[in-house]
């Protein structure tokens, strides 16, 4: 799942932090039980690191914001009062307060490309914090599953403890009719003890799976789960067309690295224009004398040009003004640094390098993306046969059961060996439901790639669901 604020994303992400924290703050608070969408988003709520990344992006958006600033007139107010007492001649006293004003008028546009590439830096920063949430998403889910499969193999493992308990008995029975070996007993109680056992180390397991993902969600206990691992839940996966064409438009790697070639094609554009001169309007107005009231004052505007170069360094100002109302002033400076940094001449070419690289990277994750959608969709598809096979290997082990039982009526097997076959038995259904785990798995994998949200696999293949019931009835029409 990749999160997407629209706006000032670091508020919306807050409020949603917020909201989520307010509707599930405790196990208390959660009605109803909790699906994969539900968990996914009370992991990214719940999560403290990704709330402090995003309130660190939302002040870096803000400072951005604030670097308007470049665009209006710098202001500086200046006071000074100078004395002097002299032991042999006149006694000085000077006061002043002036005001100074220095105006941006053109500089090639780097302010503004400057500012541009901030703000690319700020969405590729958004970018990858909404990989970063994607990441605590599938952890949590991974989790989920997890607690689900566990709680699925330790329902099993019960149901076969009862059976083999039950065997037992009739097998203890047999022991004091003289109709089996005391030692087959004793191997009986072997067997029980084990798979008691496995069952004390599911529990231990399965309870510190709940505490972990408890934890993630930021719950005291977990309530009800709705998700169950079904193991006749087959997949209904969208065509090899349809997933590269969506993995190529929001697939979250191809999105950041389409947001670093926009970035260096922005710094190409920056050095491209580091020669272009920059022209500041530069004005002050000043009020000076002995005694309060001042009564002297002074202006002056002027115009000043930067040229800033790997070769060449020249600073050119110009300014003229008034004193009073008798005296005029001007004042021509021109400061030149030959060979200030020559180092700076091969900014253009590192900046077209650095471009090309993230061309031909893009265009080889673009190349890749195609096969990983494939890649994506066979292990889906090899993933749900997989699971179909384990199921089929449950029914088959099932008719084994019943016709152990039978050999066993004719006296053919012990009851022990029927004992080992439902332990087989047992053993295919937790395969089984492992296999629909790993199915649940693939899936969540192609939906990463294809950034949907969790369950929105089913809804995006529907189409070609939809499509295939309707090529199947039109066949059905004509036969």
């Amino acid at each position: 799942m990749v999160l997407v604020f629209h706006g000032n994303r670091a508020a919306g992400f807050l409020f949603f932090i917020f909201f989520a924290g307010f509707c599930f703050a405790d196990s208390g608070g959660f009605s109803g039980a909790l699906d994969f969408a539900a968990a996914a988003d009370m992991a990214v709520a719940a999560s403290a690191e990704l709330r402090n990344a995003y309130a660190a992006q939302g002040i870096k958006e803000r400072a951005w914001a604030l670097g308007a600033r470049a665009y209006f007139p710098r202001v500086g107010i200046s006071v000074s009062e100078n004395d002097r007492l002299q032991q042999l001649g006149a006694d000085t006293f000077q006061k002043s307060y002036a005001i100074n004003v220095d105006q941006l008028l053109w500089d090639g546009g780097r302010t503004s490309m400057s500012r541009t590439l901030q703000r690319l830096e700020i969405g590729q920063g958004y970018s990858q914090l909404e990989r970063m949430a994607a990441g605590i998403v599938d952890t949590a889910l991974s989790v989920y599953r997890n607690v689900l499969s566990s709680r699925a193999a330790l329902a099993i493992r019960e149901r076969a403890l009862e059976n083999l308990a039950q065997q037992r008995r009739i097998l203890a029975g047999e022991v004091e009719r003289g109709l089996a070996l005391p030692v087959d007993l004793a191997e009986a109680d072997i067997t029980l003890a084990g798979t008691r056992i496995e069952i004390i180390s599911l529990k231990s397991d399965l309870a510190e799976m709940e505490r972990q993902l408890a934890e993630m969600l930021g719950m005291d206990a977990l309530p009800e789960l709705s998700e169950k691992v079904d193991v006749r839940r087959g997949t209904v996966l969208p065509s090899f067309d349809s997933a590269r064409a969506l993995a190529e438009e929001k697939n979250p790697e191809l999105s950041e690295a389409r947001y670093s070639i926009t970035k260096k094609q922005g710094e190409l554009r920056f050095a491209s224009r580091s020669w272009i001169p920059a022209f500041r309007l530069q004005g002050s107005f000043g009020l000076s004398g002995r005694d309060y009231p001042l009564t002297r004052h002074t202006w002056t505007l002027g115009i000043n040009i930067e040229l800033t170069g790997p070769w060449l360094q020249n600073n050119f100002s110009f300014q003229a003004g008034w004193e009073s109302s008798d005296d005029k002033t001007a004042q021509l400076q021109n400061n030149l640094s030959p060979v200030p940094d020559p180092a700076s001449a091969l900014n253009r070419r590192q900046a077209e390098q650095a471009l090309a690289l993230e061309q031909e990277n893009y265009r080889l994750a673009f190349e890749r993306i195609g096969r990983f959608a494939r890649r994506a969709i066979e292990k889906c598809s090899m993933a749900n046969e997989a699971r179909g096979l384990a199921v089929e290997a449950v029914e088959l082990a099932g008719e084994r059961c019943r016709l152990e039982e039978l050999r066993l009526g004719l006296g053919q097997i012990t009851r022990l060996e029927l004992m080992e076959t439902l332990i087989e038995y047992t053993q295919k259904e937790i395969e089984s439901v492992n296999a629909a785990a790993a199915l649940l798995e693939s899936e969540r994998e192609l939906e990463r790639l294809l950034d949907l949200k969790p369950g929105d696999l089913a809804v995006f293949a529907a189409p070609v669901l939809d499509s295939r019931k309707s090529e199947k009835s039109e066949r059905n029409f004509y036969e």
